[in-house]
């Protein structure tokens, strides 16, 4: 029940604040009109929702966490930061450039309040910590952290997406941490999972209010703080590989995107209907069941992660093959469909 009581209470607060939010975005004009055709909405859906999360997951942490450490007030400050520039980005959009920066910003104060990635044991003896200087681990913080932050944000194309991928990566990061003993870890990551479960039910097709980049950025900025502090600050070369898997989708998507953009000349950036979600649906799947799938896909990696914790590499190489075969089945079969429209 010490667990679960602030998984709870972050739901409830969450359930009830996000129609307050809904007005409020109506009230400061932060609405999605769809402009292209990479939307999927065809009417103006109020964003912001995140704003509900954010709110519902800080409160929640002041409830039910004791005395604020360094690390924490780190981490709800960054979280301020992010959430300030999502908040202002849902409203007037701002350049990449100036978002990038702030981002970059939010993750040094993570990294001034000792949330780092200090080292990982070698491959070839786990006993055995590899440590990085001060100024390398600071890099690779940063890339992480900034790197998560985004990928989140990508995949935030369809109805409920973002939000139950959230869930699920913030569920398997608990586990992760109370196996290893970090229980606070463990009540934070469940306090952002009740958080997003209490959005969701207006989020989902048809949403009511999209998460938008308050939503988007703020979560995937302190799952990325939180996959550090619980898992891999200084971790064994496996448990590392615990948190990646936890958010592989995201991951997965937003590497694949980069790479493909790259070699067809585009900008690793420039916004496209290539991703994972676009080509099930050209599968000819509604909204519903392509987030249905993608929610399985990631509880799949996020099982394998479990799995590889365990030492049960059988189990983690069946779930994580099934996970892969469903990410390329659709990517195949869309590529396919190019192939032959191009030949016409």
């Amino acid at each position: 029940m010490k667990l679960f009581l602030p998984m709870l209470t972050a739901f409830f607060m969450s359930l009830l604040a996000t129609p307050l939010i809904i007005k409020v975005a109506h009230h400061v004009g932060a609405i999605d009109v769809p402009s292209d055709d990479r939307r999927v909405h065809t009417k103006p859906i109020p964003r912001l929702g995140g704003l509900a999360i954010f709110i519902s997951v800080m409160f929640s942490l002041l409830i039910f966490i004791d005395l604020p450490t360094t690390k924490l007030l780190g981490i709800m400050i960054g979280s301020l930061v992010i959430v300030f520039l999502g908040f202002v980005d849902d409203i007037a959009p701002i350049k990449a450039k100036y978002k990038l920066m702030v981002q970059i910003l939010a993750a040094f104060i993570l990294v001034f309040s000792d949330i780092r990635i200090t080292g990982v044991s070698s491959f070839f003896n786990l006993s055995q910590t590899i440590y990085v200087d001060e100024f390398l681990s600071t890099a690779i913080t940063i890339l992480w952290i900034v790197g998560i932050t985004n990928t989140l944000n990508l995949i935030d194309g369809l109805d409920g997406l973002s939000g139950g991928v959230s869930t699920i990566s913030a569920l398997t990061l608990a586990y992760v941490a109370f196996i290893n003993g970090r229980i606070e870890i463990a009540i934070i990551t469940l306090i952002i999972a009740g958080a997003c479960l209490g959005f969701l039910p207006y989020n989902f097709n048809p949403a009511r209010i999209f998460m938008g980049d308050t939503g988007a950025l703020f979560l995937g900025f302190i799952l990325s703080a939180i996959s550090i502090e619980g898992t891999i600050k200084s971790a064994t070369a496996i448990t590392f590989f615990a948190p990646v898997l936890a958010l592989g989708l995201p991951i997965f998507d937003t590497f694949f995107s980069i790479v493909r953009r790259t070699a067809t000349g585009k900008h690793p950036f420039e916004a496209d209907k290539g991703h994972l979600h676009h080509r099930i649906l050209s599968m000819g799947f509604g909204q519903k069941k392509t987030v249905l799938m993608l929610y399985l896909i990631n509880t799949l990696l996020g099982l394998g992660g479990v799995f590889l914790l365990k030492k049960l590499y059988v189990e983690m190489g069946i779930t994580i093959a099934i996970a892969a075969i469903l990410i390329l089945i659709p990517i195949r079969l869309s590529l396919k469909a190019r192939v032959k429209v191009d030949e016409e």
